[in-house]
C-alpha cells in the first residue's frame, strides 16, 4: 500500500537543520534589508533628497569595459549578482541532494510558486491592459515574492509555527526566483549582443570544470566568475543571470562520505551571509529612495495593479495551488495544522521586495515617473500584505502556543 502523502509534513533530520540554519540568516539579512529600506525611504523625501540623488547617481568603473555604472547600477547589477548565485545554490541543492529530489515532496511548492506568479500577472495585466505608456510591461513586478522581507515578519512575530511550514516559504521562494531570473531573461532583455553571451561561456566552461574537479581556491574561480559577470552584462541579458548560470555549475554531492560539506553546500556557507548583509540591503538602499510626491497618486492603474496583485494574486495563486495538489493527489494536511496555516503563508508571500524593485527598474527604467510609482506600489502592497499576515499568524502563532504550554504542563504532571 502506498504511502500516504502529507502536506507539509516533516522533513529528515538533516535537512531540517540546514533549513534552520538558513533562516536564521535571512531573518537577519531581512531586517537589515527593512532597515535599509526605511532610511532610504526617509532620506528621499527630506530636505536632503538631493544628496542621495547625487550619491546613487554617482558613476565609477571602466568606460572601455562598459562598466562606467551608476552606484545604483553596480548594486543592481553586481550585488544582486551575488544573491541569484547563493538562490541558485540552495535551488540546485534541494532538487539534487535535499527533500524535494522526491517529486511528491517537490510539487507542492513548485505548484504553489507557479500559481503564487501568475495570478498576480493576471491581475495586474487585466488593471493595466488599456492603460498607457507602457504600463503593461510591468506585469511581472508583483510576482515575485521576497524571501528575507518575508522571514523578518516571521521573526517579529516570534511564531511557533511549524518549522515544516517555514521551510515551505522558502523553498517556495527559491523556485520563485528562479522562475524570476527566467522572467527577467525572457522578457526584460531589450537589446541581445550574441558574440559576447557566446564569449561567456568560455570562463562559465571553465568555471564548471574547475568546480568539478572540486577546487575552491578563490584567485582561480573569482576571476572566472567576474568575466562571466561582465560578458553577461555586455550581452545584454540582465547580470544576475550570471549569478545562476556559475551556480547550476557547482557540483552538491560529495565524492566519498569522508570529503566533509559538498561545493554547494559550502560555497552557500560563504556566500549566502554577504548576500544576505551586504548584497540586498545595499540594493535596497538603492532602489527603495521613491520620492513619494513624485509617484502617480494612489488611483494610478500600476500602483494598483501591484498592489492588488502582492495582496490578493499571490493569496489566491498559492492557496489555490496547495488546494488543487492537495485534490488532484488525494494528499492531507500533516497532522494538526489547519488551512488558516496555508491561508497566512499565502498572504505572506505577497511581500515582495527586492526582485519586485529590480523588474519594475527593468520594465520602467530606472528615475522614471511610472518606476516610482512601481516602488511606491511595491512597498504598499509588501506592507498590506505584512500586516494581514501578522493577523493570521499571530492568531495561529497563539493556538501553537497554548499546545506548546499544554504539553509542558502535561509533562510536569507526569513528572
Amino acid at each position: 500500500m502506498a504511502e500516504k502523502i502529507r502536506l507539509f509534513g516533516r522533513g529528515s533530520l538533516v535537512e531540517t537543520s540546514r533549513i534552520a540554519a538558513i533562516l536564521r540568516t535571512e531573518t537577519t539579512g531581512g531586517l537589515l534589508l527593512v532597515g535599509a529600506a526605511v532610511a532610504a525611504l526617509i532620506w528621499a523625501n527630506t530636505p536632503w533628497s538631493g544628496t542621495y540623488e547625487t550619491v546613487s547617481d554617482f558613476q565609477f568603473g571602466p568606460a572601455a569595459l562598459h562598466l562606467d555604472l551608476t552606484v545604483a547600477e553596480w548594486a543592481a547589477d553586481g550585488l544582486l549578482a551575488i544573491f541569484f548565485f547563493v538562490a541558485g545554490l540552495e535551488l540546485k541543492r534541494e532538487f539534487v541532494a535535499g527533500d524535494l529530489r522526491d517529486p511528491r515532496r517537490a510539487a507542492l511548492p513548485v505548484a504553489a510558486a507557479i500559481g503564487g506568479m501568475a495570478m498576480p500577472a493576471v491581475i495586474y495585466v487585466a488593471i493595466n491592459a488599456t492603460t498607457s505608456g507602457g504600463a503593461p510591461r510591468g506585469w511581472a513586478i508583483p510576482t515575485a515574492t521576497d524571501i528575507a522581507f518575508a522571514l523578518a515578519v516571521l521573526g517579529l512575530i516570534n511564531t511557533h509555527l511549524p518549522a515544516a511550514l517555514r521551510t515551505f516559504l522558502l523553498t517556495l521562494a527559491v523556485v520563485d526566483d528562479l522562475l524570476a531570473i527566467t522572467i527577467i531573461a525572457a522578457f526584460y532583455t531589450t537589446s541581445l549582443h550574441p558574440v559576447p553571451l557566446l564569449l561567456a561561456l568560455i570562463p562559465l566552461a571553465l568555471f564548471g570544470l574547475l568546480v568539478q574537479k572540486r577546487v575552491r581556491h578563490w584567485w582561480l574561480l573569482l576571476p572566472l566568475a567576474l568575466v562571466t559577470w561582465g560578458l553577461v552584462h555586455a550581452s545584454g541579458v540582465h547580470a544576475t543571470v550570471a549569478g545562476v548560470l556559475l551556480a547550476f555549475t557547482v557540483p552538491v554531492r560529495r565524492r566519498s562520505p569522508g570529503e566533509g560539506p559538498g561545493l554547494a553546500e559550502h560555497f552557500e556557507h560563504r556566500w549566502r551571509p554577504l548576500s544576505a548583509g551586504l548584497a540586498v540591503p545595499v540594493f535596497a538602499f538603492f532602489a527603495a529612495g521613491v520620492t513619494v510626491s513624485g509617484a502617480g497618486g494612489f488611483g494610478d492603474p500600476v500602483l494598483i495593479g501591484i498592489v492588488a496583485g502582492l495582496l490578493v494574486g499571490k493569496t489566491v495563486g498559492v492557496l489555490g495551488s496547495t488546494w488543487l495538489v492537495q485534490r488532484f493527489t488525494r494528499a492531507e494536511l500533516a497532522k494538526g495544522l489547519s488551512w488558516w496555516d496555508v491561508l497566512g503563508l499565502a498572504v505572506l508571500a505577497g511581500v515582495g521586495f527586492t526582485v519586485a524593485l529590480l523588474i519594475g527598474e527593468l520594465a520602467f527604467g530606472p528615475g522614471s515617473d511610472r518606476d516610482a510609482t512601481a516602488k511606491l506600489g511595491i512597498l504598499v502592497g509588501s506592507v498590506l500584505a505584512a500586516a494581514v499576515a501578522t493577523v493570521v499568524l499571530r492568531g495561529r502563532n497563539r493556538h501553537y502556543r497554548e499546545l506548546v504550554e499544554e504539553e509542558e504542563r502535561d509533562d510536569c504532571y507526569e513528572n
